[in-house]
């Protein structure tokens, strides 16, 4: 795994062999936050990483600015390796929730600047993840919400919905907050 960009770019941790989840690419983590880029500024916001698996994402967030980012994950092995990660940065502003997306998203009474969820392909829920966060007013006024997802599903009918990114194998499809 390595951080594109920001005060720890290039910084790189080899991920154990035996992990379980699928890490989004260097190459669509690279070109999906140079358009985030191009919609907000990171400096100073809050964000949150549900299905953080590896914690790539959660990491480039606060590389890039963010000042607090709430990683989910439920797998125990996954939490050591980004607890270990967080510690090696020393990247203070990254909160770790060892729990379940849904039922922190039900529980949950923050709103972020930014989300991101990259739930499991295999997931059967997978189709309702973005309606599910929207509808829960987690996404502040001005706020983004992108979702990673395969290429099968198209979101672009949920309201909010404002563009859909493929490279390669990944999609992201990204929201807007809507009222």
């Amino acid at each position: 795994m390595r951080i594109i960009s920001g005060i720890y770019k290039s910084r790189r941790f080899p991920i154990p062999a035996n992990f379980r989840a699928r890490p989004t690419t260097d190459f669509a983590r690279e070109n999906i936050f140079n358009v985030i880029h191009n919609l907000m500024d990171l400096q100073g916001t809050t964000a949150l990483d549900l299905f953080s698996g590896t914690g790539s994402i959660g990491f480039e967030l606060i590389s890039r600015g963010c000042n607090q980012v709430v990683c989910v994950e439920k797998d125990a092995y996954h939490i050591a390796f980004i607890r270990k990660v967080k510690d090696e940065l020393q990247a203070d502003g990254l909160v770790i929730i060892k729990g379940d997306a849904w039922g922190y998203i039900k529980t949950c009474n923050l709103t972020f600047d930014f989300i991101f969820a990259d739930p499991p392909y295999t997931m059967k829920e997978l189709g309702n993840v973005p309606q599910f966060i929207l509808s829960h007013n987690l996404l502040k006024p001005g706020g983004i919400f992108v979702m990673e997802h395969p290429t099968a599903y198209d979101f672009s009918a949920i309201k909010g919905f404002n563009q859909r990114r493929i490279y390669g194998a990944v999609n992201f499809s990204l929201f807007n907050h809507t009222l």
